[in-house]
């Protein structure tokens, strides 16, 4: 049986089927049908992209935003997917246990994506929607039981409860967006972030780094300060460094950025955000923009500053960042 994406799948309508998922010991039925997308025949942004349209019932314009492409690019991937999986005659079926670490890159990141859209919703009227990033920890849990010796698993697992633990602290009563820098950290959660920490260096003793538990090692710096003014910016932007031999992308670079920016000073975070606009690729994203105003606000370079806030407001997608980006437009303004 080949597997039509286009349909609502159900397990049990075959032998296969059922002999699959018994001998990969993969019992729960999301995570089943994230692995039987996730076929090696697909590239991985294809695997990943399919799965969260298939199976998270994310929209192709929210699955575009999260590989910072355009919508109609993203269709006709998903559509070039659909179709190789009908012509190769893919088959519908969990592999095989000895088969299922080939597919599980693929099937981390589209637990990390379908958390990331929960935890920072791309677009709509909510920044979070809870019951998507609850999922992705629910599915991280069964996945590190399946698989206690893969660390990426772990350090994914870690990673996103060090982000969760900061959930409420994200946005204030009115639903408007509060920075990193000014949440009140005696609202995190701290047994969370406790697990979040075990889990992590669990993994890294195991010395096989990745990078889930780089980010989570970025993530266990954060969370472990006691106030902004305790954070080791020397050492998260280290760590940005090694995330980019793993992750070569601009994302990451803007990252590594704003990380010099705290350690060394803004002067040194902006020449590396302007440096990377100049090279356009991150035209069009709104982050972009907000971390150059930043910096530009904190040198007192107010003009300029309110010129990239206006751009990144008019680039973001969410209520809560254009609230949030308004008020800062409105501050340099005055």
């Amino acid at each position: 049986m080949s597997y039509d994406p286009d349909q609502d799948p159900a397990y049990g309508s075959g032998p296969d089927d059922d002999r699959g998922a018994a001998d990969s010991g993969v019992t729960d039925d999301r995570l089943r049908l994230i692995f039987t997308c996730c076929h090696p025949a697909l590239s991985l942004e294809a695997r990943v992209a399919l799965t969260l349209r298939t199976l998270a019932g994310l929209t192709t314009a929210e699955i575009a935003r999260a590989f910072l492409s355009s919508e109609a690019t993203m269709a006709k991937r998903l559509v070039r997917a659909k179709q190789k999986i009908t012509n190769a005659g893919i088959p519908y079926r969990v592999p095989p246990a000895h088969l299922l670490p080939e597919r599980v890159p693929g099937v981390l990141g589209v637990i990390y994506l379908l958390f990331n859209e929960g935890y920072s919703a791309t677009t709509g009227a909510d920044l979070v929607r809870q019951n998507l990033s609850a999922e992705a920890i629910r599915l991280a849990r069964v996945l590190t039981r399946l698989m206690p010796d893969e660390p990426e698993v772990a350090g994914l697992l870690a990673l996103m409860l060090l982000h969760d633990a900061r959930r409420s602290a994200r946005i204030d009563a009115q639903g408007d967006l509060v920075t990193l820098e000014d949440q009140d950290r005696s609202s995190w959660d701290a047994a969370e972030i406790g697990e979040g920490v075990a889990v992590l260096d669990a993994a890294l003793r195991r010395g096989s780094p990745g990078p889930y538990q780089v980010q989570a090692a970025i993530a266990a710096c954060h969370d472990t300060a006691p106030t902004p003014a305790d954070t080791d910016w020397p050492q998260i932007a280290a760590l940005y460094g090694e995330l980019s031999r793993y992750l070569p992308t601009p994302v990451v670079e803007l990252n590594h950025a704003v990380a010099v920016g705290m350690a060394e000073g803004p002067e040194a975070g902006l020449a590396l955000v302007e440096a990377l606009a100049a090279g356009g690729k991150l035209a069009g994203y709104y982050l972009l923009s907000a971390t150059q105003a930043d910096f530009l606000r904190r040198l007192g370079r107010r003009e300029e500053a309110a010129v990239a806030y206006a751009e990144a407001l008019e680039l973001a997608s969410t209520d809560a960042e254009r609230r949030y980006l308004g008020r800062r437009l409105a501050e340099v303004s005055s």
